[in-house]
């Protein structure tokens, strides 16, 4: 049923030749059954660590005692890592994610029934095929995701499992099973025990798989209120404007699925609106609007992002996407002076943002929209064809240039530079030394005569 790779393989078999029972289990077995390649194949067994370490090295292998009080080693094969771990069954969880104790144990059942999800439950070796106690093929058949014994004991256990479920949910394209389903909405506060870099996983996780929109189920389950409460207020936030037919919430939610799998994107999706319930206006007409929602929502992005710890690189891609995503590209001018501050690879994926933002609006106007986006591709496609001048390195002067024409002020060169910059981004043909320098000189009259 499952063809375990030669080295996992092998590993079981060593096991077992010294008279020790040994599996493959949870994902990798999972994922088999899927026809999925998985990433890792762990594998548990009967014996001891103290075993472990002396079947492994006597045939030869280092052993890396990896976590020896939750009987977990890693045998180190061709420079590859495998890890091992005793049956055991877990003490009372106090922390709310690590047992406070361990109990090594010869029951593969018992060590199978600490498992979150049934699907994730199953232990496979060629001698006794596929062992599965808690139904977890049927569960993976059904696409169900359920919780192994009493959920709300699981969740209690590590609250992370409820991110889990919704995580493995998205990635499967599973239902979760409706004792779980009650469970996680039960025991939603728990969340607040988890570290912050647990759940910026889990949630990179839910926006990277093939249903990102899925993340709009922690409002459901009352979790987003402790992730992400920005979005969950969106959620309540009506947009009564023809542009629109969703709430801002649901609008966000939809856009999750319209543009590629690239967490910086997915993100600046997620992101690119939070900030218009704290920007909502309503006019005479009755009709809403949401001025200034660019620059809130950029702000109220880089804080969460940072609350969330996502890294530097990522929290700037992601602002600048955020600030310039409803940004008017209708000219070759406006295409030039966007390229000039955010660069030719944030344009290209400014551009999927904006596909993305009006897939999610209002139907009626997606046609003329998108047009209008496919104009601002063609002008940006020539702009570069035609090597116009957007950045300042690509100016046909440079600091050198006006200091022999005698600006020594480093930083009335900078500013000189930069008006230069805007003339040329307004009429790329002024991009010519002569011409440049000419300006430079009324420049440099104009700002010692404002002195």
């Amino acid at each position: 049923m499952i063809e375990v790779p030669e080295k996992p393989s092998y590993v079981v078999s060593i096991l077992q030749k010294n008279k020790f029972k040994a599996y493959i289990v949870g994902g990798c077995v999972r994922d088999s059954l899927l026809l999925k390649e998985p990433n890792d194949w762990d594998i548990a067994t009967s014996a001891k660590p103290e075993d472990m370490i002396k079947i492994f090295e006597k045939a030869g292998h280092k052993v890396i005692p990896t976590g020896l009080k939750h009987g977990t080693v890693t045998v180190m094969i061709d420079k590859n890592g495998y890890e091992i771990t005793t049956f055991r069954i877990d003490g009372e969880y106090s922390d709310g994610r690590h047992p406070d104790s361990v109990e090594f144990t010869d029951d593969l059942k018992e060590d199978l029934s600490r498992r979150d999800f049934t699907i994730n439950s199953m232990a496979y070796n060629e001698k006794d095929g596929l062992v599965d106690y808690f139904n977890g093929y049927e569960d993976l058949n059904n696409k169900v995701v359920r919780c192994v014994g009493n959920p709300d004991k699981r969740f209690n256990e590590d609250a992370l499992r409820m991110l889990r479920a919704i995580r493995f949910s998205a990635q499967l394209s599973f239902k979760i099973e409706e004792k779980t389903a009650e469970a996680i909405k039960s025991n939603h506060s728990l969340i607040k025990k988890v570290s912050v870099e647990r759940i910026q996983n889990e949630i990179n996780k839910i926006l990277m798989s093939h249903n990102p929109n899925y993340l709009a189920n922690l409002y459901d389950y009352q979790l987003l209120d402790y992730i992400i409460p920005e979005y969950s207020i969106c959620f309540k936030c009506e947009q009564n404007n023809p542009n629109h037919i969703y709430n801002v919430g649901v609008h966000i939610e939809k856009s999750l699925g319209y543009v590629e799998g690239n967490l910086p994107l997915r993100l600046t999706m997620l992101f690119h609106d939070i900030g218009k319930p704290l920007c909502k206006t309503r006019d005479d007409k009755g009709i809403d609007h949401f001025y200034g929602h660019q620059e809130k929502s950029f702000l109220m992005a880089e804080n969460i992002l940072k609350r969330l710890k996502y890294d530097n690189a990522t929290i700037e891609k992601v602002k600048i996407l955020v600030k310039f995503h409803d940004v008017e590209l209708n000219t070759f001018r406006q295409v030039r002076k966007v390229l000039s501050i955010i660069g030719e690879r944030n344009f290209i994926d400014l551009l999927k943002i904006k596909e993305a933002d009006i897939r999610s609006q209002n139907p009626e106007y997606y046609e003329e929209r998108h047009e209008k986006i496919n104009l601002a591709k063609e002008m940006f496609k020539k702009v570069i064809a035609e090597n116009n001048c957007f950045k300042l390195k690509d100016l046909a002067v440079n600091g050198r240039d006006l200091i022999n024409i005698g600006i020594k002020d480093g930083r009335l060169i900078g500013k000189i530079l930069n008006k230069l910059l805007e003339i040329v981004i307004e009429k790329p043909e002024t991009n010519n030394k002569s011409e440049l320098l000419r300006a430079a000189k009324d420049m440099l009259d104009i700002f010692q005569n404002s002195n």
